[in-house]
């Protein structure tokens, strides 16, 4: 077996069971078994455990950041020295990521799902790993996005890429469920792509919804003149 290939079903087996059990429950060896290699197989390629999981990691985000700058790039050109809107920055993210070259049909909620597990388990080395290789293309985003939203308090932008990054991770990480429950609820087909054109607007209004702050909660006596 090539060694290329025997990474390749390591990172493949690793990939499926941290999303199915998260990374603390997933033993070495469920991977090895599920991958059909022996744990020196992964002690060499990788070293550790944890290398295994940046590997992972690894594998979508390095292609992605790379399409990613790009489209960024093409967008700021496009703008000619103004800022890019709301709609066209969160396009660029979530079309880069659509658009990538995918091993299966579950790939792009695989990996959400995975995202989401970095930081709701304790994976401090992971985020570390997230925030030294990857910082660039994330930084450039924030940036974009603070420059869209020029009227939202650092408090109200903070919360709301909070909310908005939930709401992708959950409808993502769950595209396959949902195609399967719009197909037999109403009989209509989509796609990821369909998904994330629906799914950008609403972020965008979302991004740029009216202060709840300022919206007094029921039988409030309290003025917002």
């Amino acid at each position: 077996m090539a060694q290329s290939d025997t990474v390749d079903r390591i990172l493949d087996a690793a990939e499926e069971l941290f999303a199915e059990r998260g990374f603390s429950e997933t033993s070495l060896r469920m991977i090895t078994s599920k991958a059909k290699v022996n744990l020196a197989a992964v002690n060499y390629h990788f070293g550790s455990k944890n290398a295994l999981i940046h590997a992972v990691f690894a594998r979508f985000l390095t292609p992605f950041s790379a399409t990613l700058e790009t489209a960024f790039d093409e967008l700021e050109d496009s703008c000619k020295g103004k800022p890019a809107s709301l709609n066209q920055t969160l396009w660029a993210l979530t079309e880069s990521a659509v658009r990538m070259p995918q091993r299966t049909d579950k790939g792009i909620s695989i990996f959400m799902r995975l995202l989401g597990l970095a930081y709701t388990q304790s994976q401090g080395h992971l985020r570390k790993f997230l925030e030294d290789e990857y910082s660039e293309p994330f930084s450039r985003f924030m940036r974009m996005l603070k420059e869209a939203t020029p009227q939202l308090s650092a408090v109200d932008r903070y919360w709301r890429i909070q909310f908005m990054l939930g709401a992708t991770a959950f409808t993502m990480s769950s595209s396959d469920a949902l195609i399967e429950i719009l197909e037999n609820k109403i009989g209509v087909d989509t796609t990821v792509q369909e998904i994330a054109a629906r799914l950008v607007p609403f972020l965008a209004a979302g991004m740029q919804a009216r202060d709840a702050m300022l919206i007094p909660p029921p039988g409030s006596m309290v003025s917002i003149a």
